[in-house]
């Protein structure tokens, strides 16, 4: 066993596409091995924005011997009454480049036939590798690759070198314009000379010498324990976020974390917008005070270590007090015109073509917005409708404009300093809200309402004018909002008919539409029941137990959502199989017999049909009476007591006589219960 390593070094690429790189390169290495019967352990995957690095321990030397076995045709097709091959046989051998008296006659459960067995010697490893490095990285799917001079592969960036050692030995390969040898670099600006490699152990010790720290987790481990000193300088403590400390982590090849400062004056501004102006443009972090307030300072990630760390400090400050005057005067300028008189604005800005502007959108979703408040709690009707009057007009803000992803936070403060009441100014900014899966939900039943009606309005829009969310693109985000809509209705327990809001919503969007709505609203219903059944799944929910329910009924989401539950836990009851399998009997029966006959109990002879036909009537009255009060739970007990009474009915009674007024009128009785039972579920579905 050797062990290989594997560099790939390029340009920098950018940050958010390493992370992904070096899982699928690892998953994509694992599966060549596999497939080239290869074994190996201690597979790991390292990277900075300069080098995606492969480390497998121990690698075997060579590939697994394999034997290989090949069914032909049969013995009695294969050799002659004397015993000789024929030739069927002989061409068997040819195809499988045996010798026809190598072939052995094998027992299978369609009889004996002729097998060919080859045995095939396993090649030396570093013969298959450079055949299987090169495909690897070639096939690393990242999110956009490129070209460069006149080379024809395609890469995130261009190749540069690339260190590929087996056991201390190069594999010889070539990419584009590159050959693989023992040469690595260090850092671009600190240690740019080449460095010769021999073994993962001086690899490490080398780059760590050339500034370059290859190892991910150990990179994340300094920035955070630098910002911690850095921040204690100041008295402050980072503001936490994950998502930009990987980000960081994948801009540098050796971090330095240093503290700047900024105007005090600054922190006048709303919060979101001074933290937004460091993070989102110079990937800065915000320091605040033991109590959570903002600090006038800021930790920068330095990719060097400067002779004069105050020069790269100024930098930085320079850049951050330019972005956040910006950020100032246009606060300043924004706040000389109230929100409410630049929703008329809205009427320039298009939010689709075909949809129209950002007004018309925003008079559609508050009708639709008010006629849902009418269904949960119609005393909030005046703040629904005030937020979703006044919910888009930061749009055409001065600040929105400079910084679009804080739209909805410049409409809450803006809402806030005009003076709008709190359930207002917060439903501004949450009716965005769940913005991605596991984000939050509005915090109040006036976001809620605003939330469901916007992403209703932008579903029901965009199928109607037919753009369509494919598998590879969903622009408007529509899988999103249909998932954010499930969440609010089912976390909240609204009693929604998604039926009819689309309908109002479609009367919103008549004059928009270009199809039938007919269609229009069977489609945007699918797409609902195939992101709730998404939804589901994903919070391990059996796959039959959706499929049963969800086949009967899908409307009521709080409703079907508390069936489900009920039938998940009664798939455990002792005695629920039988009944599935009852209600399976009984549907089984009743394909292909004529509906529509009612029940004649002066018909019933046996007493298992007589005793069947009381037990049903018995539990449809409470079976009825208990679904129509949604006691899911005490409904399935109801059924399952009718258990002993169904046995008995299919172990006695011929369902299928010669005397027609008999066989329709048990078939009625089992329809009847077939009924019953799906007024619940088609549990036929169940496994």
């Amino acid at each position: 066993m050797k062990e290989l390593l594997l560099e790939i070094g390029t340009e920098e690429i950018p940050a958010g596409f390493v992370p992904q790189a070096l899982s699928d390169l690892k998953e994509l290495v694992q599966k060549e091995f596999e497939a080239h019967r290869i074994d190996f352990k201690g597979i790991q995957t390292l990277g900075t924005p300069r080098r995606i690095v492969l480390y497998i321990e121990s690698v075997s030397e060579k590939q697994r011997d394999e034997e290989i076995k090949k069914i032909g045709p049969s013995k009695a097709v294969s050799f002659d009454s004397s015993g000789k091959p024929t030739k069927a046989a002989i061409g068997f051998a040819k195809g499988q480049s045996v010798p026809v008296e190598s072939l052995e006659v094998i027992q299978t459960e369609k009889g004996e036939y002729v097998c060919a067995i080859r045995r095939e010697t396993g090649r030396p490893t570093l013969e298959i590798l450079p055949h299987i490095l090169p495909k690897v990285i070639l096939s690393i799917p990242f999110q956009k690759s490129m070209r460069w001079a006149e080379v024809s592969i395609r890469f995130a960036r261009p190749i540069h070198w690339i260190l590929s050692l087996f056991g201390g030995e190069v594999i010889p390969f070539e990419m584009g314009d590159v050959r693989s040898g023992n040469i690595t670099y260090g850092h671009r600006f600190m240690h740019p000379d080449p460095i010769a490699v021999k073994d993962f152990k001086t690899y490490l010790q080398k780059m760590s010498e050339a500034s370059v720290i290859v190892d991910p987790a150990e990179r994340k481990k300094r920035i955070e324990e630098g910002m911690i000193r850095e921040g204690a300088k100041v008295s402050g403590k980072v503001l936490k976020d994950e998502d930009l400390l990987n980000e960081v982590n994948f801009l540098v090849e050796y971090p330095l974390p240093l503290c700047g400062s900024f105007e005090e004056r600054f922190l006048s501004l709303p919060r979101e917008v001074v933290i937004h102006s460091m993070k989102e443009h110079q990937r800065y972090f915000p320091l605040m005070d033991d109590h959570g307030r903002l600090l006038p300072h800021f930790i920068c990630i330095s990719n060097i270590v400067p002779k004069d760390e105050r020069v790269v400090v100024k930098g930085n400050e320079r850049v951050l007090k330019a972005r956040l005057s910006d950020a100032a005067f246009f606060f300043e300028d924004d706040l000389k015109v109230p929100l409410e008189k630049r929703v008329e604005e809205l009427k320039k800005v298009v939010f689709q073509a075909k949809l129209g502007t950002y007004y018309e959108k925003v008079m559609r979703f508050k009708n639709l917005a008010s006629f849902i408040v009418e269904r949960i709690d119609p005393k909030l009707r005046p703040a629904v409708e005030r937020v979703a009057l006044l919910c888009k007009a930061d749009l055409v803000t001065g600040m929105v404009g400079e910084f679009p992803k804080l739209q909805g936070i410049v409409g809450r403060e803006y809402g806030r300093l005009s003076g709008e009441k709190a359930e207002v100014y917060e439903a501004i900014y949450e009716h965005y809200l769940p913005g991605f899966s596991g984000d939050r939900l509005p915090s109040s039943p006036v976001g809620d309402v605003v939330s469901i009606a916007d992403k209703m309005d932008t579903i029901v829009g965009c199928f109607g004018v037919s753009l369509l969310p494919t598998g590879t693109a969903d622009p408007f985000g529509l899988r999103r909002q249909a998932l954010g809509i499930i969440r609010i209705i089912l976390e909240k327990e609204y009693s929604l008919s998604l039926g009819e809001l689309i309908e109002k919503s479609g009367e919103q969007l008549k004059e928009k539409v270009e199809r039938p709505f007919t269609e229009v609203k069977t489609e945007v219903l699918d797409f609902f029941r195939i992101r709730y059944q998404n939804f589901l799944l994903d919070k391990g929910y059996p796959f039959d137990v959706i499929e049963a329910v969800l086949s009967t009924s899908f409307d009521q989401l709080l409703d079907v959502q508390r069936r489900i539950d009920a039938l998940r836990e009664a798939k455990e009851w002792k005695d629920f199989e039988s009944i599935v399998i009852g209600f399976k009997r009984a549907m089984n029966i009743l394909k292909g017999a004529p509906s529509g006959k009612g029940i004649d109990p002066s018909l019933f002879s046996e007493s298992a049909e007589k005793n069947l036909y009381r037990a049903f009537i018995d539990a449809k009255g409470k079976i009825d009476r208990l679904l129509n009060q949604r006691d899911y739970p005490a409904s399935l007990l109801e059924m399952s007591r009718m258990k002993k009474a169904i046995d008995e009915f299919f172990d006695g009674v011929m369902v299928m006589v010669e005397d027609e007024a008999i066989r329709h009128n048990r078939l009625a009785l089992l329809d009847g219960i077939g009924q019953l039972f799906l007024r619940f579920a088609d549990f036929s579905k169940l496994t």
